[in-house]
């Protein structure tokens, strides 16, 4: 219902992927999201990886619209890393075609040396 009556009005295009619908809150309650005095599940994303793990989520009020630019940032930098095997790291804002940087101990609390507040690489 909601591509047919958002998504397509607002961009003209179906949904790129296969959505969920979960009527009966089962996979919400799953996931602890199910409001069961409402009867609804709340507003949340969960991006799980081809293995199946949980390697993010958000929970969000009802009223707070999300952001499908940091969702679709997110999902790259997830991939990066998982092709990396594990061998690089995505900071915060990171954007697809930055630089990554290399975990270990050694990063521990120097990140900020790699990079600027403002989020510019130095």
């Amino acid at each position: 219902m909601w591509n047919d009556k958002e998504l397509k009005e607002a961009s003209g295009k179906d949904m790129p992927f296969p959505m969920l619908s979960d009527q009966n809150g089962n996979i919400g309650k799953q996931y602890g999201v199910y409001d069961e005095e409402a009867g609804i599940n709340g507003r949340a994303k969960f991006i799980i990886d081809p293995d199946g793990v949980l390697q993010g989520f958000e929970v969000l009020t009802p009223a707070l619209g999300r952001s499908v630019s940091e969702t679709l940032r997110q999902i790259r930098a997830l991939r990066v890393i998982r092709d990396s095997q594990g061998k690089s790291a995505c900071p915060s804002d990171w954007k697809e075609g930055d630089e990554t940087l290399t975990p270990g101990e050694d990063l521990v609390g120097n990140v900020w040396k790699t990079i600027k507040k403002d989020g510019d690489k130095q």
